[in-house]
């Protein structure tokens, strides 16, 4: 069985839309989003896979979702059916965090037919051994400073090489201000993790604010060789489930 976050009560996030960050932006995709997740940023723009009523831990909104409403669990067959129903190629898992539910995923993925499939993931946790043959892309986001979250639970050093090890893993970090690059790069040298594996995303969920803070990280991933990502979707749909 699967844990999935919704869209209303009762209603599974599975969507189709175009990828809006990573390697794959602007892509056609079929999304599955997954509730739950070991970590809590402060920023987190899916705060209803997680911080449900009792959850104290800090977010900037100060908001509790009810369990109920935001969470619905499917088998892995039916999960499987929608995704195929939607038509693409490309599947996309995200979450919350996937990859703590990585025995279920890897048997629903074993039903579909001839999707590639992108896990995004906080890089905190070790792909199943029945999953990781199924997937060609991670896309892996380090949780900087700025996250909250204290660096013993969200960079930890041998998930961090063995991320830097698999060429299938692309390296997204969050951008709050221009200091937040020094982290980047110290955590590319201790990991030896290749330049053009690495994206920097400007944080926000409103497009003026990712505009604006582009400008600025714009020359600072071109001065150090790295990639610069978008975010598509709040550009074309603002900060809405199922987009």
């Amino acid at each position: 069985m699967l844990t999935l976050a919704t869209t209303t009560p009762g209603e599974p996030e599975i969507f189709a839309s175009l990828q809006g960050e990573g390697p794959s932006a602007g892509r056609p995709c079929t999304f599955v989003r997954l509730s739950r997740c070991n970590l809590a940023c402060t920023w987190c723009d899916t705060a209803y896979t997680w911080r449900f009523e009792g959850d104290n831990r800090p977010h900037r909104d100060d908001l509790a979702f009810a369990r109920k409403a935001n969470q619905i669990v499917l088998d892995e067959s039916g999960v499987a059916a929608r995704i195929m129903a939607l038509g693409q190629d490309r599947l996309v898992i995200t979450g919350g965090e996937p990859l703590l539910q990585g025995a279920a995923l890897a048997r629903m993925v074993a039903l579909l037919d001839g999707h590639r499939v992108e896990i995004e993931t906080n890089g905190t946790v070790a792909p199943h051994p029945a999953l990781d043959p199924l997937v060609a892309q991670y896309n892996v986001s380090p949780k900087l400073k700025h996250s909250g979250n204290p660096a013993q639970i969200a960079l930890i050093p041998e998930r961090l090489a063995a991320w830097a090890a698999d060429p299938r893993a692309t390296f997204k970090f969050v951008i709050a201000e221009p200091a937040d690059l020094d982290e980047v790069l110290a955590l590319q040298a201790a990991h030896a993790i290749p330049p053009e594996r690495v994206m920097l995303m400007p944080e926000g969920t409103a497009s003026a604010v990712i505009r604006d803070r582009s400008r600025w990280l714009a020359p600072l991933a071109l001065a150090h060789g790295m990639r610069l990502s978008d975010r598509l979707h709040i550009h074309l749909y603002g900060d809405t489930r199922g987009t």
